[in-house]
């Protein structure tokens, strides 16, 4: 939401939202809300408008290094977009490098790229594994999403503590179960927040 033409659309749509709610958009409370709104949706969606290779930014070095590298409790938040509400969780990666290797604090910018659009669970982890294969092309990836969903938790079902755990397994996680195991084992834990 770079353009101005759209952050005024936003900012239209929302007023419009709030009348259709029964509310003045003019009263002192909401007269700057179509304004926050737009710049919040903004930020939430910016993934739409971030590339993967600029934001490795030549972070991937060549490393002989081959066992497992994990990085976990990624934080992250994304918008359902089924409601347009927030999920949000912790994202687990790993990977085992075949010959190259990606600064760790590249992982959660994929995370970002990817989570800051509208989205589904499935789909986030798919896309997250399937970029790290495509640019370190290492042996396997593995990417474990438990997130909380406020369109379980607010309205619908009212679920306050359900978590959806996704997975994606490329490589030798998908085919050598051993390796799998000893990832989801040193993952393992409680999702407290």
């Amino acid at each position: 939401m770079k353009d101005a033409t759209l952050d005024k659309r936003v900012r239209a749509l929302v007023k419009e939202l709030l009348t259709a709610f029964g509310e003045n958009p003019r009263r002192e409370g909401l007269a700057n809300t179509p304004g926050r709104v737009a710049r919040m949706y903004a930020f939430l969606t910016k993934g739409y408008h971030e590339d993967v290779k600029e934001v490795l930014n030549g972070a991937v070095f060549a490393e002989k290094y081959n066992e497992m590298v994990i990085v976990k409790d990624i934080d992250f938040f994304s918008l359902c977009e089924h409601h347009l509400v927030p999920f949000y969780g912790k994202c687990h990666i790993a990977y085992i490098p075949n010959g190259k290797i990606v600064g760790l604090s590249k992982l959660p910018r994929i995370v970002d790229v990817f989570a800051r659009r509208l989205q589904v669970q499935e789909r986030l982890t798919q896309q997250i594994a399937e970029t790290i294969f495509k640019y370190l092309r290492p042996m396997g990836v593995g990417v474990v999403i438990e997130a909380r969903h406020l369109c379980m938790m607010m309205r619908g079902v009212e679920k306050q503590n359900s978590v959806a755990t996704t997975s994606a397994m490329l490589g030798v996680f998908r085919h050598d179960i051993k390796t799998r195991n000893e990832f989801l084992t040193l993952i393992e834990r409680d999702l407290k927040h």
